[in-house]
């Protein structure tokens, strides 16, 4: 009794967290440090006192109801959701958003006509850049635009699909641990994921589409073990078609013992990926995506750990931020670990063991490292043996100190302690696991 009136308390200091967090701004450091660390901190104690024992329906329930808070509000820590809302209104009113710089259209007839603001632009985080959501995300974000021309129920509907997403994934979750080793580990795992503060915020309050990636890419992984490839390539083309970043998945679903099979395998992903494309093709539309995407590797860099030590290395020899070169370098490396742990025979790996790693890596390599780029890591790892992208969720909220700079300006005591704890964990858990 004691003990179930524990869990009730702990529901009620969560839910009073949450409805304080959706409000904080990310500039506001100390507030932000403040509740986000006291929820770390009651999601520390759910662990340390293994809530799945005893709680899992209460507990479940309210993972659910978490996600639910601030459903109308705007968000406070991204700004992404403002290009979404851009984006969908020149579709709704029949112009291509890959097409189109905010910066070059605004004040012309076809802003005018979409309803496309100053105000609105002054909210884009990267008006001097061409769109870089996929068609799929496109498609919805036309949706949204012609169901409604609030903001405030633009946001609502751009968050229903991470929301419903998010409650698939716990689904998923469960029953893929269930068949691996039976319904208390199935509870112990979704519990992880489920009450996980940084995805609670991060996605679905902050509109943030790797809720709805996660949700594919499990359902992929679900029925490519329930041996139903097609199904699984389906739903894998999806993953990718809502976040490219599920293709570099692709090469640890090999068999080289059945090409053919494989073969179809990525031909059905690409299918699902590429034939939407057909309804925005232009002949300057791929140019302008790979463009968009080239700069991502080549201009941006946020909360980068080897990337970061590299670049004073290079800047202190040529006396000028390498990132140019730096970045492919990197993507190149990323390349050759992805395709090591993929194939490798030297490790004794499960498929979700090969994903976090290929992930892993990926993110290690990447000269851009925002807090919402690690939830996929998360949910991987609750499938596996190993726990350092909890420990690395715990920590990305720090990377948050330097939106209270102004100007902004990251702190590197903060991103190398960050980077060394995350290391330093991973090499333990490598080393308990080898023995």
């Amino acid at each position: 009794m004691k003990r179930r009136m524990g869990w009730r308390l702990w529901v009620v200091l969560s839910l009073v967290g949450y409805v304080l967090l959706v409000h904080i701004s990310r500039s506001d450091t100390l507030p932000l440090l403040a509740v986000w660390g006291f929820l770390f901190v009651l999601y520390g104690l759910a662990i340390v006192f293994k809530a799945d024992q005893d709680a899992f329906p209460l507990l479940g329930s309210a993972a659910v109801v978490f996600r639910m808070i601030g459903m109308t509000t705007l968000p406070t820590l991204s700004d992404d959701v403002y290009r979404f809302i851009w984006d969908g209104r020149l579709l709704a009113h029949g112009f291509n958003p890959f097409l189109y710089l905010p910066t070059e259209i605004i004040g012309s007839e076809i802003a005018t006509r979409s309803g496309l603001t100053d105000a609105l632009l002054q909210k884009l985080n990267s008006p001097d850049y061409y769109t870089v959501y996929p068609p799929i995300l496109q498609g919805w974000f036309w949706v949204v635009a012609m169901l409604t021309s609030s903001e405030t129920g633009a946001v609502f509907g751009l968050r229903l699909p991470i929301f419903l997403g998010e409650i698939a994934s716990l689904w998923l979750l469960y029953q893929l641990l269930k068949g691996y080793k039976g319904v208390e580990v199935a509870r112990k795992g979704t519990l992880l994921y489920a009450l996980n503060p940084l995805i609670i915020i991060e996605l679905t309050a902050n509109i943030h589409y790797e809720g709805l990636t996660i949700c594919f890419l499990l359902a992929g992984l679900y029925y490519y073990q329930k041996c139903k490839p097609n199904v699984s390539a389906v739903l894998l083309g999806l993953a990718a078609g809502v976040k490219l970043l599920p293709l570099i998945f692709l090469p640890a679903l090999l068999d080289r013992s059945q090409l053919l099979k494989s073969l179809r395998y990525y031909l059905i992903v690409g299918v699902i990926l590429l034939v939407p494309f057909a309804f925005f093709f232009d002949s300057v539309v791929i140019e302008r995506f790979s463009t968009s995407l080239d700069l991502y590797f080549r201009r941006f860099e946020f909360n980068a750990g080897i990337y970061y030590g590299l670049r004073e290395i290079g800047a202190y020899i040529l006396g000028y931020n390498p990132i140019a070169t730096v970045g492919p370098f990197l993507a190149l490396t990323s390349l050759s670990l992805i395709l090591f742990f993929s194939w490798t025979n030297r490790l004794t790996l499960t498929l979700p063991e090969r994903w976090l790693w290929v992930l892993t890596t990926y993110l290690l390599c990447a000269t851009t490292v925002h807090p919402w780029y690690v939830i996929p890591l998360v949910a991987l790892s609750v499938l596996t043996r190993f726990r350092f992208p909890l420990l690395w969720s715990a920590l990305l909220i720090l990377t948050y100190t330097a939106y209270g700079n102004v100007p902004f300006q990251e702190n590197s005591w903060i991103v190398t302690l960050e980077y060394l704890a995350v290391w330093g964990f991973m090499a333990w858990e490598l080393r308990s696991n080898i023995r």
